[in-house]
């Protein structure tokens, strides 16, 4: 199963404490304003799927999110599994659904110390781990792979904690 394809399909839950203290996720949520930093395919899936974010979750993540997440589409029309116009639709999606997209130097610093942390050979990851760190309360990635790798690193908390309310 390609990544998007995997990312449509995935389902990850677990609860966890965010760093304000109250649990991220699952039936303990708060009310509270959550921030989520969201990978690319977090992003398509919400997209494809026309979900709504309710308004007292923010949505952050890295600006590489867009390149990121245009590459998987692009990568999934090549192979068939969605047509161009479902693909630009999803875009659309994407720079339409609120998220806000960080670059500044302080994020690019600790993606880079991430990233040599755990002596990965790319910072793209990392970007969303540095994101994670200095603006949310939880990361959602629905790379399962990605998630072990962070366990510990960041609070992880499952897509369906989005669109909690």
């Amino acid at each position: 199963m390609t990544a998007v394809g995997a990312a449509i399909g995935s389902r990850r839950c677990r609860a966890t404490v965010g760093p304000s203290g109250h649990t991220v996720g699952g039936a303990g949520h708060t009310g509270v304003m959550t921030r989520y930093a969201i990978d690319a395919l977090t992003a398509i899936r919400l997209a494809r799927e026309r979900l709504a974010v309710p308004a007292e979750h923010h949505l952050v993540a890295p600006k590489s999110l867009q390149s990121q997440a245009l590459s998987l589409l692009y990568r999934a029309v090549r192979r068939g599994e969605l047509t161009e116009g479902e693909a630009k639709a999803i875009l659309d999606g994407i720079t339409t659904m609120g998220i806000r997209l960080l670059g500044d130097r302080v994020s690019r610093g600790v993606a880079w110390r991430v990233a040599g942390q755990l002596d990965w050979d790319d910072i793209g990851d990392a970007e969303y781990l540095a994101v994670a760190q200095l603006q949310a309360d939880a990361f959602v990635t629905l790379d399962a792979n990605l998630a072990r790798q962070v366990e510990g690193i960041v609070a992880l908390a499952p897509f369906e904690a989005l669109l909690a309310g």
